[in-house]
């Protein structure tokens, strides 16, 4: 079975798609790269590298720094499918990015979008 072609494509290339969808809607790079720090681990200086370097999406993900552990809680439909259903594990992962940044470009709180626990 031959992989998905999102796995070998480079993170550079999708990034100013997801920077777009939320510039407009008014919101932020820093917003975006936030969510991707959240769900990653990776620092802007790290994703900086990453861009630069054009690693694919199967790399960054296998490479990221931390994973959060409370990216279980983003559930949801997202091109059709329910992530929660989604059992290729790197699908999964792209999934719950797209998932965010589909919420930052609703409008969504980032306390909503980072699930922050409401005190």
């Amino acid at each position: 079975m031959s992989k998905h072609r999102i796995y070998t494509t480079s993170f550079a290339s999708v990034y100013p798609h997801y920077v777009a969808k939320a510039e407009k809607k008014g919101r932020t790079q820093a917003e975006v790269d936030e969510i991707i720090g959240w769900l990653t681990g990776y620092s802007n200086k790290q994703l900086k590298k990453v861009l630069d370097n054009k690693t694919d999406f199967e790399t960054f993900f296998a490479k990221a720094p931390q994973l959060n552990p409370a990216r279980s809680l983003i559930k949801g439909v997202i091109c059709g499918v329910r992530i929660e259903e989604i059992e290729d594990p790197l699908m999964r992962e792209i999934s719950y990015l797209d998932k965010m940044i589909d919420e930052l470009a609703k409008g969504k709180t980032m306390a909503k979008i980072l699930r922050t626990p409401q005190e």
